[in-house]
């Protein structure tokens, strides 16, 4: 069931990518926060990916597919943002508010390559559909 493992293949692919705009969604709409009773900001997050593993049996056997998969969601540690704003009521003894580690712009990046992957894998999945289909029409 060569179509099978296409689609888990495919299937996988759109679920971490998916998660992936989550998770930079989650960062964008986080970017002005600032932590409160002198907690800490929040903390850029990125998911880090795996392929799938197969053995070689499973492979043989047609088992189940490779793919990809979300291991884990790593916060950033790079340093927060401050900005000198005295007046801020989250403000410190300096007058230094922190903001978080979050470039709006390499998340609109990173966005945008999601995006892009995320097309490609439906395109993918439109092709095994379509190849899908023919076996079944050559079968009449």
């Amino acid at each position: 069931m060569a179509f099978l493992n296409a689609l888990d293949t495919v299937g996988s692919a759109l679920t971490a990518e998916r998660f992936r705009t989550n998770i930079i969604t989650q960062n964008i709409a986080n970017q002005l926060t600032v932590g409160a009773n002198g907690e800490d900001p929040y903390r850029r997050k990125q998911v880090i990916f795996q392929t799938r593993p197969q053995t070689f049996s499973e492979a043989l056997d047609s088992v189940s597919g490779g793919g990809v998969r979300v291991t884990r969601v790593v916060e950033s540690q790079e340093d927060f943002k401050p900005v000198y704003d005295p007046t801020h009521p989250e403000a410190d003894e300096d007058g230094y508010v922190y903001y978080p580690n979050v470039n709006n712009t390499e998340e609109q990046l990173d966005l945008m390559e999601a995006t892009r992957v995320y097309e490609a894998n439906i395109s993918a999945l439109s092709v095994v559909k379509a190849m899908a289909s023919k076996a079944l029409e050559i079968g009449r």
